[in-house]
């Protein structure tokens, strides 16, 4: 155990310095307008500072309580990337469906345990409300099953 938790408190200082860079650019090179009146670069800077606010806080709290010691696996982001390489490989040839399928049972992967019932629950939930929301709610065109043999 460690005095403080080494893992919230990195991810606050890293949500820190997301917000201040997305502040940073908006601030740069877009125009903030007035409140009245506001510009293209007003929401990004206000969300950059709420980010960098909220990984302020996020690195305090991590000071008061004890962390466990970091577990770190090198294999896990690249089972991530798998998942997303597969649904783009997969998307157009056989369709939303099976690409959803694809790149939550590849990313689950990244996992220690392996709950086959949540992912189950997870593939037939996102199969059913991907559909809805791409294809029927924003009208756009992607075949949801495709056999193309």
């Amino acid at each position: 155990m460690f005095r403080f938790d080494y893992m919230d408190a990195l991810a606050g200082a890293l949500l820190v310095l997301l917000g201040i860079a997305v502040t940073w650019i908006s601030v740069a090179n877009y125009p903030l307008g007035t409140a009245s009146r506001m510009g293209p670069g007003m929401f990004p800077a206000g969300l950059g500072v709420v980010l960098a606010f909220l990984g302020v806080i996020l690195a305090l709290q991590s000071l008061r309580r004890p962390g466990p010691k970091p577990d770190i696996r090198i294999f896990s982001p690249f089972f991530v990337l798998g998942g997303i390489a597969a649904f783009a490989a997969l998307i157009v040839p056989f369709g939303l469906i099976p690409a959803i399928f694809a790149i939550i049972v590849i990313s689950s992967l990244a996992d220690l345990r392996i709950r086959p019932v949540s992912l189950i629950l997870s593939c037939i939930g996102l199969s059913l409300l991907a559909p809805f929301v791409f294809v029927f709610l924003l009208g756009l065109q992607i075949p949801l099953l495709r056999w193309p043999f």
